[in-house]
């Protein structure tokens, strides 16, 4: 079984450790009082957790209603009044 579960006194005593294993094994968890607290990722695995898909603009181009004609025009009409 690998190991990937550390105690937060564990982790500090033990951070270089802690950060290879992350590096080498995968992602590591941290508990603070018997509950599960953080991770610890190495820097590729956070790469491709926050790696953008798309830009905005390739996002709009792939949506269904890419082709749908859109009214974009607003009302001239003054708006209503509303007494405060």
């Amino acid at each position: 079984m690998i190991h990937n579960e550390w105690q937060l006194q564990e982790a500090k005593n033990k951070f270089s450790k802690l950060v290879e294993k992350a590096q080498k094994t995968g992602p590591q968890v941290v508990t603070k009082h018997g509950r599960d607290a953080v991770v610890v990722l190495s820097i590729d695995d956070y790469k491709k957790l926050t790696k953008r898909k798309h830009d905005l603009v390739k996002f709009f181009q792939s949506s269904p209603l890419a082709g749908e004609e859109i009214e974009l025009s607003r009302s001239k009409e003054r708006p209503r009044d509303v007494e405060l």
